[in-house]
C-alpha cells in the first residue's frame, strides 16, 4: 500500500521525476519523460507494479531534508547500531535520465537491504534481466531498457533484484539506474559523486539568482526550485504535476492526469518568475505558450503537452487499481477538448506581461491574439465549462466572462502603450459589453455578491480573481460583499473551498479537499482590502500544510488532515511564492496586476 501523499519527496532532472517514500521506495517514475509511462508505478498499485526501495533492516529514526538550494534529498536513518544517510538524486541530463543513490555511513555499522522492482508500461510490463560487463544488470522489456549498477553484490528473486549490505561509518554504498532505448548499446557506468557534486552546483547556481529575501524566503525558494523541477527544459513548458490519478477525496472518482501543461496557469506561473527574478524561465514559459496555441483560432486548446502536442486523449489503465484503490487511473486528460473562455484571457495577459516587463515595443505574439480576439469577440456570450473544467452541462460562468473582458483589456492596454495597430475602437466597445454584462447578470444584489454563473445562487472561490486582475478595485463595495460571502459559505477550518460540490451539478459524484490555490487567492484580496494581519495569518495557516520537505499538492482533506491530489502541485507552490512577495513586498503581483495601469516594476 503507498504512503500518505504528503510522505513523498521530489527528485528530478528537469525532464521527469520521481516520488521517493520517507520509507525509502521510488514507487512513481516516468521514463524519459514526465508524460511517458511509468517504470515504477507502486504508488497507484502495488510494489508488483514497480518501485524501488531502500531500507534498514530494523528499526529506525526517519528524518529527511533537502540540502540548502537543491533537488538533492537525503534521508537520515538512525538505528541502535548506527546511523546512515541515503542521498537521492537525479543528474544534471545529458542525453540519458539516472537515478543515483548513495548510502552514506555516517557513524557505527547499519544493515540495510534493497529492493528493485523494475516494470514498463504503467507497471503492466515485465522486463527480461540479463547479467552484463562490470556486473552491470540490464532490463530490457520493447523499446526500454534499464540498467542497473551498485558497489554491492545483486541478486535476482522472484522477478526482482535485491541487495542486502552493511554500511559502516565512513564508507559509502553506491547505487545507480540508468534508461536507454533498448536499440542503444548499453550505457557506460557514472560516477556517483562526480554526478553529486555537478548536481548540487547546478541547483545552488539556479537557486542563487532568486531575487527575494525577504520573511519566509526559505519557503519561497523551495517552491521555485519546485516550479524548476517541474519545467521540462527542452521546450520552457511548465507542467502542472508530475502525477496521475491521485485523487482529490481519499477514495474518490475525481482523478485526473496532470502532466499536462495548462494556458490557466500561465500568467500566475510568470508573476511568480518574474518577480522573484527569473526573466529567462518566464520568457521561455511565454514561447512556450506562443508555440503551443499558433494555429486555427478554432483549435485553440485549454491545456498542451510538455511540447506543445494537442492531442491528450484521455484513457483509463485497468490494470492499476489505483492510490488505494481510488479508481479509475486515467492517462491523458479529455478536458483539453472542453470550451473554456477564460485561457483567451491568459493568453492576452501572459503576452502583455512579457511585453511590459521587457519594455520592448514588439510585434511577438501580437498578430496570432488579434485573430484569437477575433474568435473570441462571436463565442465570449457562450456557455462554457469553466475553470474548474465541469463535467456537467456548460453554464455562463463568471469567471469565464471576466476573463474574457481580460482578453480585450490586456490586449488594448498593448496597443496604448506599444503603439500596436490594432482595432483599439472596437476592442474598447467590446470591453466595455462584457464588463456591463458580467455586473448586471453575475451580480446578485439580495447576496450583495457575485456569483459563480449567471442566475445561480452559489458561490465560488473563482471570484477571488475579479479584483486580482483589476476588474473591480478590492474597495468595492461589491468585491467586499463577495469576500464576506465566500468566507461565510466556502470556508471550512480556515481554508477555501473551489464550490460546495453537493450544491452543484459537475458530472461528477460531491466530495473535495480544499483547493489549496483558492487560499492563497483569498489571503492576496485580504492584502489588498488592506487586512494585512488576516493576510499573514492565512498565508500562516497554509505554510503549515507543507510536508516535512517543503512540497504542497493540489488540495488538502480536511477530516483526514492530510494532503490530497496529484504532487506535488504546480499551482500550489505558485501561490505560496505570489503570495508571499504579495504581502511583503507590497508590488508582488496582486498589486501590479490589479491595477488599471500600470508599469510593471520589479
Amino acid at each position: 500500500m503507498p504512503l500518505p501523499i504528503g510522505d513523498y519527496a521530489l527528485i528530478g532532472d528537469c525532464e521527469t521525476a520521481a516520488l521517493v517514500g520517507r520509507d525509502g521506495s521510488i514507487d512513481w517514475l516516468c521514463l524519459p519523460r514526465f508524460d511517458s509511462d511509468a517504470c515504477f508505478a507502486a504508488l497507484l498499485g502495488k510494489p508488483e507494479n514497480g518501485r524501488w526501495q531502500i531500507r534498514p533492516k530494523s528499526n529506525a529514526q526517519i528524518t529527511r531534508m533537502y540540502r540548502d538550494g537543491t533537488l538533492i534529498l537525503e534521508t537520515q536513518v538512525i538505528t541502535r547500531t548506527g546511523a546512515v544517510t541515503v542521498i537521492d538524486f537525479m543528474p544534471v541530463r545529458k542525453e540519458h535520465p539516472a537515478i543515483i543513490r548513495i548510502v552514506r555511513g555516517d557513524r557505527g555499522t547499519v544493515r540495510m537491504s534493497m529492493d528493485l522492482v523494475m516494470r514498463f508500461e504503467y507497471g503492466r510490463l515485465v522486463p527480461w534481466v540479463t547479467q552484463g560487463p562490470r556486473k552491470a544488470l540490464h532490463a530490457v522489456g520493447g523499446p526500454h531498457r534499464l540498467t542497473i549498477r551498485s558497489s554491492v553484490p545483486l541478486r535476482g528473486k522472484d522477478f526482482r533484484t535485491v541487495s542486502d549490505f552493511t554500511v559502516k561509518g565512513g564508507k559509502s554504498v553506491y547505487f545507480e539506474l540508468q534508461y536507454a532505448s533498448s536499440i542503444e548499446r548499453p550505457l557506460p557506468p557514472l560516477n556517483p559523486e562526480a554526478c553529486l557534486r555537478e548536481a548540487d552546483r547546478a541547483w545552488r547556481k539556479w537557486t542563487a539568482r532568486c531575487k527575494y529575501h525577504g520573511p519566509h524566503a526559505e519557503a519561497v525558494q523551495r517552491s521555485l526550485i519546485t516550479l524548476k523541477a517541474l519545467t521540462y527544459t527542452p521546450t520552457g513548458g511548465i507542467l502542472a504535476a508530475p502525477t496521475t490519478s491521485l485523487p482529490e477525496q481519499p477514495g474518490g472518482q475525481r482523478n485526473w492526469d496532470y502532466r499536462i501543461c495548462w494556458l490557466r496557469d500561465a500568467t500566475f506561473t510568470l508573476l511568480a518568475l518574474i518577480h522573484a527574478g527569473y526573466h529567462k524561465e518566464a520568457r521561455r514559459w511565454r514561447d512556450w505558450l506562443a508555440r503551443s496555441v499558433a494555429g486555427s483560432p478554432e483549435q485553440i486548446q485549454v491545456m498542451y503537452g510538455l511540447g506543445g502536442e494537442h492531442r491528450l486523449l484521455e484513457w483509463e489503465v485497468p490494470w492499476l487499481p489505483g492510490y488505494k484503490n481510488a479508481r479509475p487511473v486515467r492517462v491523458g486528460n479529455a478536458a483539453s477538448t472542453q470550451l473554456q473562455l477564460d485561457i483567451y484571457g491568459e493568453l492576452s495577459d501572459v503576452l502583455h506581461l512579457t511585453r511590459s516587463f521587457s519594455r520592448q515595443k514588439t510585434e511577438t505574439g501580437f498578430a496570432l491574439l488579434s485573430i484569437l480576439l477575433e474568435r473570441l469577440a462571436k463565442i465570449w456570450r457562450e456557455p462554457d465549462n469553466g475553470i474548474w473544467e465541469v463535467r456537467g452541462k456548460p453554464q455562463h460562468f463568471t469567471h469565464s466572462k471576466v476573463m474574457s473582458w481580460v482578453a480585450f483589456d490586456r490586449a488594448i492596454r498593448s496597443g496604448e502603450e506599444f503603439g500596436l495597430k490594432a482595432p483599439l475602437k472596437k476592442w474598447r466597445a467590446i470591453r466595455k459589453r462584457i464588463h456591463d454584462d458580467v455586473c448586471r447578470r453575475a451580480f446578485n444584489s439580495k447576496l450583495n455578491s457575485f456569483v459563480q454563473a449567471y442566475g445561480s445562487t452559489e458561490l465560488d472561490a473563482s471570484l477571488l480573481m475579479l479584483p486580482l486582475i483589476g476588474f473591480l478595485p478590492a474597495s468595492d463595495s461589491r468585491i467586499v460583499g463577495t469576500v464576506r460571502q465566500i468566507e461565510k459559505k466556502l470556508m471550512r477550518e480556515g481554508l477555501v473551498l473551489r464550490y460546495r460540490t453537493r450544491k452543484v451539478d459537475d458530472g461528477l459524484p460531491a466530495g473535495e479537499g480544499v483547493f489549496l490555490p483558492c487560499s492563497f487567492w483569498l489571503a492576496d484580496n485580504y492584502e489588498l482590502m488592506g487586512r494585512h494581519e488576516e493576510a499573514i495569518e492565512l498565508l500562516n495557516r497554509l505554510l503549515k500544510l507543507r510536508n516535512d520537505v517543503g512540497l504542497l499538492s493540489e488540495e488538502y482533506h480536511l477530516e483526514t488532515k492530510q494532503l490530497v491530489g496529484n504532487f506535488p502541485q504546480a499551482f500550489s507552490h505558485v501561490g505560496l511564492v505570489n503570495t508571499v512577495i504579495n504581502i511583503y513586498t507590497k508590488r508582488g503581483p496582486a498589486h501590479h496586476r490589479s491595477k488599471r495601469n500600470h508599469h510593471f516594476v520589479v
